[in-house]
């Protein structure tokens, strides 16, 4: 089975200009960065791709946690990407994701072992990192602990 996604975009003028997207669910504007050069009006394609990457990996290890019915009691997600920029020339260098996974009081050290295992795996596992990988380094760095009250 295939599955469509149509993106729409409008654009109002030079490279220093802004402009919008809309699909599914989202609708924003976007522009360059300013740190970039640009109007930093909504948001750009680097914010984008991390959080296509983000999204995609935060989901892929919920279910992975899921079906290993891990006791996950909190489960939230910092993410980094890194973009270079020489001559002129920009390149999205890395992505790192750092998941923090809480687990329930009653977690054994098999749990947090199942936990840390799988934050791994989901990297390799989530199509957005596999549709990138090789052109963007790809780190995973879990904070695991156990609910403590």
């Amino acid at each position: 089975m295939k599955h469509s996604f149509v993106l729409k975009a409008g654009w109002n003028g030079g490279r220093n200009s802004d402009g919008q997207i809309e699909t599914g669910n989202l609708r924003t504007q976007i522009s360059i960065p300013k740190e970039m050069g640009g109007p930093g009006v909504g948001t750009n394609p680097d914010e984008m791709l991390l959080g296509a990457a983000a999204t995609c990996y935060l989901i892929t290890l919920a279910a992975m946690m899921e079906r290993s019915h891990l006791p996950v009691h909190e489960l939230s997600l910092e993410s980094e990407g890194i973009v270079d920029v020489t001559d002129n020339i920009f390149t999205y260098v890395s992505i790192t994701h750092k998941p923090h996974i809480v687990l329930a009081r009653d977690a054994t050290a098999k749990d947090v072992e199942t936990a840390d295992r799988l934050a791994h795996k989901a990297e390799g596992s989530c199509m957005i990192s596999r549709a990138v990988s090789g052109n963007v380094a790809l780190a995973t760095e879990p904070k695991i602990e156990t609910v403590t009250e």
